[in-house]
Order: C-alpha cells, then sequence, then structure tokens
C-alpha cells in the first residue's frame, strides 16, 4: 500500500509517521508514504491556497485549484486508481468496517483541509469518499488523517506482528474486546479469573465471549442491534439481564 497525504502541515505527522506500528510497517515496507504540501501547487504568486467564499460569510474556503493539481501529480506517481478520502466533518463516521475496506486498497489519497472548508467543486470532483472521526470540531484534517492512517496500516499483513492480535480488537468482531489480564495472578489481592489459568482453551472462549458480550451490553448496546447472534449469545445475554434483576 502507498499512501499520499495532501496537507499544509506535513511537520503535523512526523512524530506519528516515524513511532511504534506505523514506523515498524514502513520500514518492513508493507506500506510507503509521502506528505504532500500542497501550498506548492499554488500558482498564485505568494502561493495563496484559500480565498473568501462567494456569497460572503465567516472564514476562508480552500481554493480547488492547489489541491486538484497536488492529487493529479501523485496519481501520476502510480498505476492503481487512489481512492481520495476528505477528512471532513460532513463525512460519513468513520468505523473499523471502513478501516477494513480501505486497508484492501494499494493506493490511498488523503486531502485535509483547513480553514473554514473546501470549495464544493473538490467535494464534487476529486473524491471517492468523505470520512469523520467525530461528531466535534477541529483544526485542520490532519488529526483525522492520522487517526484513519493508523487504524488501517494496522490491518495489513504483518504489521502487528501478530495477525490474531487485529482480529481481537474491539469492534474487529462488531462487540468489544473482552478484558485482559497477565502476570502475576494475584496483584494486591486482586486474582486474575481462575478459568484463564486453567489451560481449558474451549472454557477460556467460552468465557471470553461471555465477557464481551457483557462489556458491549453494558457499554456499547447499540453495537448489539445488528449483530449476528447465535442461540448461545442470546443465551447469555438472558442471562447478563437475569442477573441484573
Amino acid at each position: 500500500m502507498h499512501i499520499d497525504i495532501l496537507t499544509l502541515f506535513p511537520e503535523m505527522f512526523y512524530g506519528v509517521m516515524e513511532s511504534s506500528i506505523l514506523k515498524k510497517a514502513a520500514d518492513k515496507d508493507q506500506f510507503s508514504y509521502q506528505l504532500v504540501d500542497f501550498r506548492h501547487y499554488s500558482t498564485q504568486k505568494h502561493k495563496k491556497v484559500d480565498d473568501y467564499p462567494y456569497g460572503g460569510g465567516a472564514g476562508m474556503v480552500l481554493t480547488p485549484q492547489p489541491v486538484f493539481d497536488a492529487v493529479e501529480a501523485v496519481k501520476k506517481e502510480r498505476t492503481s486508481r487512489p481512492r481520495v478520502v476528505l477528512m471532513c466533518p460532513q463525512g460519513e463516521p468513520y468505523t473499523q468496517k471502513k478501516a477494513e475496506e480501505l486497508a484492501q486498497e494499494e493506493h490511498l489519497i488523503f486531502i485535509c483541509g483547513h480553514y473554514e472548508g473546501y470549495d464544493e467543486r473538490i467535494r464534487e470532483h476529486l473524491v471517492t469518499d468523505e470520512i469523520s472521526i467525530g461528531d466535534y470540531v477541529l483544526t485542520g484534517g490532519e488529526l483525522g488523517a492520522m487517526v484513519v492512517v493508523d487504524s488501517v496500516v494496522r490491518l495489513l499483513p504483518e504489521a502487528l506482528g501478530n495477525e490474531a492480535s487485529a482480529k481481537q480488537d474491539s469492534f474487529s468482531t462488531g462487540l468489544l474486546e473482552h478484558p485482559h489480564y497477565t502476570r502475576p495472578a494475584d496483584f494486591r489481592g486482586m486474582k486474575a479469573p481462575e478459568v484463564l489459568l486453567s489451560g481449558n482453551h474451549a472454557n477460556i472462549e467460552a468465557w471470553r465471549r461471555k465477557e464481551s458480550l457483557r462489556r458491549t451490553a453494558e457499554r456499547r448496546p447499540d453495537l448489539l442491534e445488528n449483530q449476528p447472534l447465535d442461540t448461545t449469545d442470546k443465551e447469555i445475554l438472558q442471562e447478563l439481564k437475569n442477573d441484573e434483576k
């Protein structure tokens, strides 16, 4: 996978892209990336990339020319057809399912806006996806792009070193992840569940499934609405409800 990130502040990405899983994945050539300052593509004398909105209003709007030219330039560097992702509060809410979808692509281009917004022609004629990481306002799209890139790259083969890790994460199964424990088994009188020390893998998996269902029901019951549940899952949820009475 190759990722191009169009931003006016490429320096914001240095710490994130050069640390932890992202750095290891890049070092192992599991993905490559390029930070593109689209200000360099401006044809304005002073490399201006924004202007006042037609009709008046507060704030400045990113003009189409630098963004179009930057996207067209990075497209020419690759043979695969890219997904062009616009980070914006009007985009679809970001989910693990979307991360898994994007992780299948060979080339991703992220556009990080700033100021009041984008010229609508960018949205209508350039991008394939619009993504929002939440119902709140950030100064720009950079932080959102970092979140999406991290969640996508960790799904690439061998990025985590253990492929099962990503599959067991919260939301990957549609449920929240079960609790974890490690040594010591008894820490200041707080003990790890006996079943996890038993060595009985069938019982351990059953406990983890039950606790995953319990945690989801308590913290994110909305996730259960569209979750395919088998008879055992339904019995567990009913049991948990009965215990609350």
